[in-house]
């Protein structure tokens, strides 16, 4: 699992993070986002239904939001 760290960045920056990380990876890889912007938790998931990826797991622990994306065939 790839671990990106996207605290303290605010939107649209988690998503380009986001989309630059999976561009390294190949399908079926898993990418575990980091943030802190409560606005991940609508715009990560959508831009992953759009682009074929699948989050598997979302949390939110102390004030952090984090997101488990398996990687599609893109």
């Amino acid at each position: 699992m790839i671990e990106l760290d996207a605290r303290r960045l605010m939107c649209p920056m988690p998503v380009i993070k986001t989309q630059d990380a999976i561009k390294t990876m190949v399908s079926g890889d898993n990418l575990r986002v980091t943030c802190t912007d409560p606005g991940v938790m609508q715009d990560i998931p959508a831009w992953c239904r759009i682009n074929g990826h699948t989050v598997l797991k979302i949390e939110e622990i102390d004030h952090e939001f984090i997101l488990t994306i398996e990687v599609g065939n893109d």
